[in-house]
């Protein structure tokens, strides 16, 4: 049945793209809508219409049933579109393919392997800026989230050095800037990651209305402004990109190849995860739930119940209850007991006499099991069991620029601040 559906695409596509001059524009307006634009839109005139087909036909045929056997299907077809783009001249439709591949293997949870299909783009000589800049995007992202940040740093000084080479094709490019600005703030997650807050700044620029800052750079640079303190501003470029990945109008930015960690989908949650913090850091305790709660919504619904990242949204909630608590004088103790047993079984926190000393998404591990050591703590028959979860949290966490106890404090919310950041599945 597949195999059939994959033959009558490929048949349909190939007579469409040999059909009269009004057929064959009607079809690029089909391919090239707004919401295909976002997730795998072209910014090269070299991709043929019908690995633009077959791409979106494997990722919502993956995606119909979110199921082991939908996803290899979906897989199956983009194999199938990659050995038909082997001709000279196609790095650029078989980027885009290997794009789309990495993003189905990194949803299943097959990171090392979508790491793979990105480093073989990396060999392509006659790929499309827009294809490097995208693969090399999420190489940093995917390596962050493994907690690779050496390796995140490298390749994001390689991203950057397309675009410093005096023979590079950015020359040629008539909206370079847009993608070197996603490669610098690239190099600025990764700073921030370090905890090297001047060294992330230098990578964002200092014009707040500029056109670059949008999808990822918009909420990168809103990260950076909301853990150096200035809340009103992080505000905005949180905003901008939710506005962003959310406004329906045609080719708003065609330079918006994206993949994995970094999808539109991600930026979304991202961003909406940051601003419910940032409003929680300022004591807007309704706003922050509310926000808190779409987000918990979005994460649901795009990844299943029972996902990791459902957990850090829930750690973020139950974050905000505990900083609401301490500002409010008032006791949310078993709301807070829940969020945090039900975040650390979806992180699938190991047990504490585990042996396991690589633990994945480590820091936000270890905010929920220390946010949960003090609920334990304040009840008597509880306090041992919370006293060695404290000390399990603290020995695994390991963020440079904030303790835990500054972490879970918040005692200068101006100032020092985690921000948590759902698409890497880190705290800045």
């Amino acid at each position: 049945m597949l195999r059939f559906a994959v033959t009558r695409l490929r048949t349909a596509a190939s007579a469409g793209a040999q059909s009269t001059g009004f057929a064959l524009q009607s079809r690029k307006t089909s391919l090239f809508s707004p919401k295909r634009l976002r997730f795998y839109g072209s910014n090269a005139l070299d991709v043929d219409p019908v690995s633009h087909q077959m791409i979106n036909y494997a990722i919502d045929h993956a995606r119909s049933q979110k199921s082991d056997e939908s996803y290899a299907q979906g897989l199956l077809v983009l194999e199938q579109c990659l050995s038909s783009n082997l001709r000279d001249g196609a790095d650029t439709s078989r980027g885009m393919v290997l794009l789309a591949m990495s993003t189905l293997l990194s949803e299943r949870g097959n990171i090392d392997e979508a790491i793979e299909k990105l480093e073989t783009i990396q060999d392509f000589s006659n790929s499309s800026l827009g294809v490097k800049v995208a693969a090399m995007e999420g190489l940093v992202g995917l390596n962050l989230e493994l907690g690779k940040d050496d390796t995140s740093s490298v390749l994001a000084d390689k991203c950057l050095q397309l675009f410093r080479s005096s023979e590079s094709e950015t020359e040629n490019c008539p909206d370079g800037g847009v993608l070197e600005a996603r490669a610098k703030a690239g190099k600025g997650l990764v700073e921030l990651v370090l905890g090297n807050i001047e060294s992330a700044g230098s990578y964002f620029g200092e014009s707040d209305d500029n056109e670059s800052f949008s999808g990822n750079v918009a909420l990168s640079y809103g990260q950076y402004l909301h853990a150096t303190g200035k809340f009103s501003l992080a505000k905005l470029f949180y905003q901008k990109a939710i506005r962003g990945v959310s406004e329906t109008r045609p080719f708003v930015d065609p330079f918006a190849l994206s993949t994995c960690n970094m999808l539109p989908e991600e930026v979304l949650l991202g961003a909406t995860c940051a601003l419910g913090q940032l409003e929680a850091h300022g004591g807007n305790f309704g706003d922050a739930e509310e926000i808190l709660t779409r987000a918990l919504k979005e994460a649901e619904e795009r990844f299943g119940l029972h996902h990791p990242k459902v957990g850090i949204v829930l750690t973020c909630i139950a974050l905000m209850y505990r900083h609401k608590a301490k500002l409010e004088r008032s006791s949310s103790l078993l709301i807070q007991e829940g969020l945090y047993r039900k975040a650390t079984d979806l992180l699938k926190s190991p047990p504490l006499d585990s042996k396991e000393c690589k633990v994945h998404r480590r820091d936000i591990t270890a905010l929920a099991r220390g946010g949960y050591a003090d609920i334990l703590c304040v009840q008597q028959n509880r306090k041992g069991e919370g006293e060695q979860l404290r000390k399990w949290a603290e020995t695994l966490w390991g963020n440079g620029r904030l303790s835990l106890t500054e972490a879970l404090e918040l005692s200068d919310p101006s100032s020092k601040v985690p921000v948590i950041d759902a698409r890497i599945s880190r705290v800045l």
